[in-house]
């Protein structure tokens, strides 16, 4: 089974001639490649500069690469090779480089506020030593850092980005505001359209119903027209009866009687419809049974002389 290739920095170890010195470098890189407002040209003079010195005979260059992609392997590596070999007065003294290399220009870094913290616990500093060495070689009280959760801290931060991208957000808000704006004015337009085509929809339904219901009483109209008129050319084209039918009819009598059942109809209706029963009536009275009498003896007389 092949070896396992050996990483960049394990590689660094093996050609350095002081492990220690090399793996203090990287540690002393690690906080250089957090400092703000420093190029990449002040970080290496810095660290030339604290490494003077120092016995590890390779260039800078590698050891920057790693501190500059924050390869923590690497970082516990050489941390437990400085607790390894060094003595606790030494640890203190590195870390003393390293606040030192993170305070150069007066401000400490959020990132360097927790490495410089790392590093005191990797080295076995106490934090209340950690916090007076601090104290002593900047003259500040070393603070809580501040919470990149809390905007107070990007404003302080870097203030030209962070109004930037709180406008930038503040016009996204708005305009976000302005498409649920137009969506909401769209969907009031589009329910509006709807309720005047379903309104449309009703009174164009009602004109029908009222056309349809004009259009059936017109044909009922019709139809009861042209009954009518069926029924008066039925009645018309009925032939009329007949004089003997006729009176047959005022004498209560049928077709097919005698002469005998006529007289004897004839006297029963004469007896009851005779004017000398209605002397003690109205003149009116009297007239009607005037009437009815004549047309009872007209019948009789047809009757008897056809028969």
């Amino acid at each position: 089974m092949p070896a396992a290739p050996f990483s960049a920095f394990e590689r660094i170890l093996l050609q350095s001639r002081s492990p220690v010195d090399s793996a203090v470098l990287l540690l002393l890189a690690w906080v250089l490649a957090h400092r703000q407002h420093v190029s990449e040209g002040q970080r290496r003079r810095r660290l030339a500069q604290v490494s003077a010195d120092f016995r590890h005979g390779h260039t800078l260059s590698p050891v920057m690469q790693i501190a500059r992609e924050a390869n923590l392997d690497a970082i516990q590596l050489a941390a437990e090779i400085v607790r390894a070999k060094c003595s606790a007065k030494r640890c203190l003294g590195i870390l003393h480089q390293a606040i030192a290399v993170a305070t150069d220009d007066g401000e400490l870094s959020l990132a360097n506020h927790y490495i410089l913290r790392f590093l005191a616990d990797l080295l076995s500093v106490a934090p209340m030593t950690f916090t007076a060495l601090f104290l002593q070689l900047t003259g500040q009280a070393l603070k809580a850092p501040d919470d990149p959760s809390q905007e107070r801290y990007w404003r302080r931060l870097d203030p030209a980005k962070y109004y930037a991208k709180y406008y930038a957000h503040k016009a996204e808000e708005e305009a976000r505001a302005q498409r649920e704006r137009a969506e909401s004015d769209a969907a009031k337009a589009r329910e509006k359209r709807q309720q005047e085509q379903a309104k449309a929809q009703e009174r164009e339904e009602q004109r029908r119903r009222e056309e349809q219901q004009r259009r059936d009483e017109e044909q009922a109209r019709r139809r009861s027209s042209h009954q009518s008129r069926d029924h008066r050319r039925q009645e018309q084209s009925r032939p009329a009866p007949d004089r003997t039918t006729r009176a047959l009819a005022v004498l209560g009598l049928t077709p097919g009687v005698s002469k005998q059942e006529v007289r004897q109809a004839y006297r029963r209706l004469a007896q009851s419809n005779h004017p000398d029963r209605f002397y003690a009536a109205s003149e009116h009275q009297v007239a009607l049974a005037s009437a009815r009498f004549q047309r009872i003896k007209s019948a009789y007389d047809y009757l008897m002389q056809t028969l």
